[in-house]
């Protein structure tokens, strides 16, 4: 008779090895499965059912009556799974822009390089976090990922990036406003 849930997750608890390794061998198939149908490739299922499982034997989770472990499995290896499929999509978006092919114009090169230095002056001007969350954000980082590094609630995010974007264009325009007679664009025509 082969131990329930419950009671190999009471012994990991405890730190019971052979417990961690029953629920691995008995859940592992699942979470392996579902994980494959998320992202489509072997190794990178193997990976994330892995990571599952180290975040098991690292938090072991109290369920109640009606939960079950594999159920919370899947949903931490899904949650795994999305986070993963979303950083992939973010690196691939960063490569793309990078490999597109650019024609040379120099003009064009010399636009955007003023309004690089234009947004750097701007961002020196901002209030630090608030340089900080927009820098961030334009690097592609999620929300989460941006509360992370700068230890706000994750729920704040939001609301302080939508305040940063609003002082930084306000800074802007007013950079622009004082702008010289003479600037790059006004040579033009």
């Amino acid at each position: 008779m082969t131990e329930s849930d419950s009671l190999l997750l009471a012994r990991l608890g405890r730190g019971d090895q052979a417990a961690f390794e029953s629920l691995f061998l008995r859940h592992y198939g699942q979470v392996y499965r579902v994980l494959y149908s998320l992202v489509g490739s072997r190794e990178a299922a193997e990976d994330l059912a892995q990571e599952t499982f180290l975040e098991l034997y690292r938090h072991a989770p109290s369920l109640s009556q009606e939960a079950t472990l594999v159920a919370w499995l899947c949903r931490v290896a899904l949650n795994k799974g999305y986070n993963s499929l979303r950083g992939e999509r973010r690196a691939q978006e960063r490569l793309e822009r990078f490999d597109a092919p650019q024609e040379i114009d120099p003009y064009a090169q010399l636009l955007r390089s003023e309004e690089r230095s234009q947004v750097r002056e701007v961002l020196a001007r901002l209030q630090e976090r608030q340089s900080k969350l927009l820098l961030l954000r334009y690097a592609g980082f999620s929300l989460a990922e941006v509360a992370a590094a700068l230890n706000v609630a994750p729920g704040s995010v939001g609301t302080l990036l939508a305040r940063a974007e609003r002082a930084f264009v306000a800074a802007y325009e007013a950079m622009r406003i004082m702008e010289p007679e003479d600037s790059l664009e006004k040579r033009k025509t």
